[in-house]
């Protein structure tokens, strides 16, 4: 299996079927939805919010967030 690494992102867009819209700190655009306990805890995500999010080894351009920072 990859490594899934973990970087800070800052939310863009909302996006439909609850994904957003996030930009990395190298200016790269990813596709992102809410890891389980984030979804299940309901974290209300807004755009202009910093997150951390895990990229996907097999494609670089969706991930998963996993924390919202503060």
């Amino acid at each position: 299996m990859g490594e899934v690494k973990g970087v800070e992102a800052i939310v863009v867009e909302i996006l439909p079927s609850a994904a957003y819209k996030l930009k990395l700190a190298n200016e790269d655009l990813v596709v992102a939805h809410a890891a389980g306990a984030t979804a299940v805890n309901f974290v209300r995500v807004r755009p202009g919010d910093r997150v951390r999010v895990e990229l996907s080894p097999h494609d670089r351009t969706r991930g998963r967030i996993v924390e919202l920072l503060k």
